[in-house]
């Protein structure tokens, strides 16, 4: 992974947007997606029902995930499927290893998986002498420019094709200049079915769970996770708690929106069901807290359990667009990120809900209805006060706050602030202004809309219909 000095968003977009042509590229790219996921639920007349529906299972699911997990671990294990318990990542990677070690086996390859992400699995067992290769394509091409995921679906959307192109060439062999997709895909898949036909152990994320057979699905476009666990002496699964739905019948609701919604395909290529190890196979399933209990006690941020991981809340967000994946220095970046890191580590995470315009977009595109912007919202009172906020935001916010609590200090401040606009625009415009930064700020104007319409509103004659 690469180690960066600089933990805060602002800072690191900072250095993203110098690329002035990387940001436009990467903001048409993901508004492209947007707009593709928009057709593709205009051509649901019931979108919107299927958006509630899917919104209201969860909210059952989040009300009563003691119930679902028992019945889901009971289903499992009545199926064949041992089922761990995992507290925290310390606790997953230990179970993994184990498996593992039980086997003697010192390489894995592994599907598309943001929890083991989140719980630095790779790196974990690296540091034991277990080899981990990705082989979903855009996590792979990640790995080996050894950096994160920047989307959840999307991994290396930030990325160049000339850049793949010269990693490929330097760890892959593949010819010097290539950039053509198409051909860097086939030599990614060349490389990549030697280690699916080789590799003795195979581990998958999970999408969704259903607790009424103990069955999990796992949806990809490459087919890459089937190839995996298929090949395999052993099969792990890594699921986050949230990920169980009650019935069979949901899935079809959930896999109608989930595709829309990240890509704006009608449906995922694969979406594969696992239920029972075959013979021989040894099938294993952990069940991961890490922080997601403690979300669920959050009566305000609760609903971001909801997430069933798309993406679409950050093809959206003009922030997302503008400033790039990586500079959320967090597993799950984005609008539903900056909810969710803060509940892991509010200190260091205090920065990203300020990572927002709240213009509601987010929680606009939502296929289960999480009210992501007020979350955001919420979070930033919440690091306010508790104190997490840096001083120099503190201060502005109580200013403003002194500033708005009445109409005479409202007045005062407009006042003051158009004469120095007017007459000291440096006091302003520095680099000591963040809001000068990339923006070219307005004159002052003559006078404030307030004085404009105490002047005029009585002079203009009614009009009658």
């Amino acid at each position: 992974m690469k180690e960066t000095q600089i933990q805060d968003h602002a800072t690191l977009a900072e250095a993203f947007i110098q690329d002035e042509e990387r940001v436009n590229w990467h903001d048409g790219a993901l508004w492209f997606i947007r707009e593709k996921r928009d057709l593709a639920a205009k051509k649901i007349p019931e979108w919107e029902n299927l958006r509630e529906v899917a919104s209201q299972i969860k909210h059952n699911v989040i009300s009563n995930l003691h119930d679902y997990l028992v019945q889901f671990e009971e289903n499992l294990t009545r199926n064949g499927v041992t089922v761990h318990w995992a507290a925290d990542a310390a606790e997953h990677n230990a179970i993994v290893y184990s498996i593992l070690k039980a086997k003697e086996i010192t390489q894995m390859v592994k599907s598309k998986s943001m929890l083991t992400e989140e719980c630095h699995l790779n790196e974990y067992l690296a540091e034991r002498g277990i080899s981990v290769i990705n082989s979903d394509l855009g996590e792979y091409i990640q790995q080996i420019d050894n950096e994160p995921p920047s989307h959840i679906v999307l991994p290396c959307i930030h990325k160049r094709k000339e850049e793949i192109g010269a990693l490929f060439h330097e760890h892959l062999g593949s010819e010097k200049g290539l950039s053509d997709p198409t051909l860097l895909t086939r030599v990614a898949r060349k490389h990549l079915r030697n280690v699916f036909m080789t590799r003795r152990a195979a581990l998958t994320g999970v999408n969704f769970a259903v607790a009424e057979t103990g069955e999990y699905v796992v949806c990809t476009n490459e087919g890459n996770a089937d190839m995996g666990a298929h090949l395999s002496e052993v099969q792990i699964a890594s699921m986050g708690l949230e990920k169980i739905i009650p019935q069979k019948k949901h899935l079809s609701i959930f896999l109608r929106v989930l595709a829309r919604s990240a890509t704006g395909q009608p449906i995922t290529i694969y979406s594969s069901h696992y239920r029972k190890p075959r013979p021989g196979q040894e099938m294993h399933l952990i069940l991961v807290d890490a922080g997601r209990t403690r979300q669920l006690a959050r009566p305000d941020f609760r609903d971001s359990l909801k997430c069933i991981k798309c993406g679409s809340c950050m093809n959206t967000c003009p922030v997302y667009r503008k400033s790039g994946g990586l500079s959320y220095h967090n597993t799950i970046s984005g609008p539903i990120g900056a909810i969710l890191a803060p509940n892991l580590d509010m200190k260091k995470h205090a920065d990203l809900p300020y990572a927002s315009t709240l213009c509601g977009s987010c929680s606009n595109v939502c296929p289960v209805k999480i009210n992501i912007h007020d979350q955001l919202y919420k979070w930033r009172q919440v690091i306010v006060k508790e104190g997490y906020a840096g001083y120099t935001k503190a201060l502005g916010m109580k200013t403003m706050a002194w500033t708005l609590s009445s109409p005479g200090n409202f007045t005062k401040a407009g006042k003051a602030g158009r004469w120095f606009m007017q007459n000291l625009p440096f006091m302003i415009n520095n680099k000591f202004n963040p809001w000068y930064k990339q923006r070219e700020l307005p004159e002052g104007p003559e006078e404030s809309f307030a004085e404009w319409y105490a002047q005029n509103h009585e002079k203009e004659e009614p009009v009658y219909k």
